[in-house]
């Protein structure tokens, strides 16, 4: 009988990518998954517990339980008593007590909460990036203070000793990487990558200024608006094909293998993100031979050197503004970027062994 239990709540994304990886490298004899589809969010984070609770087997050998922090983990047991003596351990891809609202008024604080009870029940807690985890854990004590008439004990303290970092690992080996250089490059336009969902905790907003101001100093380029968009397209997005006269190459999600084709003619990948905690597709944009251009906030200083990250708006623009206008410095800026990158840290290659030997419990 199996001895790993997967449990995936909102099995999508990020969270499907790690599940399938990690599947590749187990017997199937080895593991039982449940999963729910990534649909409704919130949905899933209230209900999962009690919708597994139902599902999971009463007569199991399991003795590891992996999980990611979408489930309340707590409920969970309480509900299944059963399965307490497994090792429990959890993954974050995100985190609640720092994920972006645009109103204070309108943070949920139940999520939070579910997580900070999912660390209390969890033997093992690891974190998809070193900003993700300290961004949690030096949220804890504040987060618990807004709770009134009520006050709690070294919380924070109990959860500290069963946390790690382990990189998410990115599957380089499906990726299109830059071919050689061919003689006209230099004189091409520069291709910019922004391969982000369209929301708003994305700023998009950002994007379109920045966009917007090389179009205003007359510099040739190109640009992508990929990744996952919605039925409601920001405000900002609206005519902007038009705006940018002909230098869009593509507006909106593309089939896998022309994404992947994308990222590998691209020349900048482009972050203006509010809330990231990872990023794979910055990661596989820079692996696929783009140059990262990133806000210096959020887990970016973490992944990537100083001189590819930017505080304002204009700083961007002017990075940007010098590549365009002299594309030779941009290839010097290339060659000399991935001549001392090393990407490897964040491969599947490497971190899915890791993760193997924690869920077979030698680790």
């Amino acid at each position: 009988m199996a001895q790993i239990l997967i449990l995936e709540a909102f099995y999508g994304g990020s969270h499907k990518q790690l599940i399938d990886v990690l599947l590749k490298n187990l017997n199937e004899k080895e593991y039982d998954l449940l999963t729910i589809p990534a649909k409704k969010w919130h949905w899933c984070a209230r209900m999962s517990a009690l919708h597994f609770a139902g599902r999971i087997s009463t007569t199991h050998q399991y003795q590891t339980i992996f999980c990611s922090s979408v489930l309340n983990l707590a409920e969970l047991i309480g509900m299944r008593t059963d399965l307490a003596t497994c090792r429990k351990v959890v993954y974050f891809h995100e985190n609640q007590l720092c994920y972006p609202v645009r109103d204070t008024k309108q943070r949920d604080v139940q999520y939070g909460i579910n997580q900070i009870t999912t660390c209390l029940c969890a033997d093992r807690i690891l974190f998809n990036s070193r900003y993700n985890m300290n961004s949690f854990l030096n949220s804890i004590e504040s987060f618990l203070r807004i709770v009134p008439n009520m006050s709690f004990q070294e919380v924070r303290h109990k959860i500290v000793p069963k946390c790690d970092v382990l990189y998410f690992p990115v599957d380089f080996g499906k990726l299109t990487k830059r071919g050689v250089k061919v003689e006209h490059e230099e004189s091409s336009p520069l291709h910019i990558i922004w391969p982000h969902r369209w929301e708003h905790d994305k700023n998009p907003e950002q994007l379109v200024d920045v966009l917007l101001e090389l179009q205003e100093r007359s510099v040739d380029f190109r640009v992508s608006i990929l990744g996952e968009r919605f039925e409601t397209i920001p405000t900002c997005f609206e005519k902007l094909e038009e705006r940018l006269h002909g230098k869009m190459v593509h507006f909106g999600p593309l089939p896998k293998a022309e994404y992947l084709r994308t990222l590998a003619e691209g020349d900048v990948v482009l972050s203006t993100a509010f809330h990231e905690f990872y990023g794979v597709a910055m990661l596989e944009a820079v692996y696929s031979g783009c140059v990262p251009l990133a806000p210096n906030r959020l887990v970016y200083p973490e992944l990537y050197p100083k001189d590819k990250l930017f505080n304002t708006t204009a700083q961007a623009v002017k990075q940007l503004c010098n590549w365009c206008r002299n594309r030779a410095l941009f290839e010097k800026h290339r060659e000399d970027f991935f001549g001392k990158i090393d990407l490897a840290g964040y491969s599947a290659e490497q971190l899915v062994p890791q993760f193997n030997a924690i869920l077979r419990n030698k680790e």
